[in-house]
């Protein structure tokens, strides 16, 4: 199940910036930002909310080619025009296939008090499971643990460790030890938000039965 160990697939490329590429091929991008070059390679890029350092149409043309589609919440359509490619949206509980890999929606929103301007569940923002190579992923877009996402069934979780707007390491680490995945890779630190220490004190907290995998490429 885990043959692509270390995972090389995936590639944290900053901040919330994640590529991913199946073994047939597929290229898929979540939130590319602050870009340092172009790739153009993209069969879709993923988008799970409206902030700047999310949705980037500077940084969505570094990554689109002839054909390239866009997926974002629902709530998202008027301001994810602006990409200038085709959209398709969803809601938490749909669903859609590109090139074989399923990307489901899930909830993502902030519960914790000093966070709640940040994130409003009502903003039908998203993360999403990403079933690729029979691996299933979660990207967790920018959340606090909620009743929508603490059940999550996956074996690699892409989580936010930077604080202020989403969990803090030690927050983060609880919420891993509770969805329990076989491997997490922090995200959402050290750029925009949060200190490039933050994985170091977020991977001893962690269960030591999970592992943490540090893939955030620095410029």
């Amino acid at each position: 199940m885990f043959d692509h160990e270390p995972f090389s697939n995936v590639r944290v490329l900053t901040h919330s910036a994640i590529r991913m590429e199946s073994e047939y091929g597929a290229v898929l991008y979540f939130d590319p930002f602050d870009l340092a070059e172009e790739f153009h390679d993209a069969d879709a890029v993923i988008v799970t909310h409206s902030h700047y350092d999310h949705f980037s149409p500077e940084d969505i043309k570094k990554v689109a080619k002839n054909g390239t589609i866009l997926i974002a919440p629902e709530s998202c359509a008027g301001e994810v025009a602006a990409a200038g490619l085709p959209v398709l949206t969803l809601a938490a509980g749909e669903a859609t296939a590109i090139k074989g890999n399923v990307v489901h929606a899930v909830p993502a929103y902030n519960v914790e008090p000093e966070r709640l301007g940040f994130h409003p569940k009502e903003n039908g923002w998203l993360g999403y499971l990403l079933v690729m190579d029979d691996i299933t992923y979660y990207i967790a877009g920018d959340t606090d643990q909620n009743p929508d996402n603490e059940g999550l069934r996956c074996d690699v979780a892409l989580i936010p460790i930077g604080g202020t707007y989403t969990m803090d390491p030690a927050q983060a680490a609880a919420f891993v030890n509770r969805l329990r995945p076989r491997i997490v890779i922090p995200t959402h630190y050290g750029t925009a938000v949060g200190t490039k220490e933050a994985a170091g004190e977020f991977e001893p907290l962690v269960d030591e039965k999970i592992e943490v995998m540090r893939k955030m490429e620095w410029r």
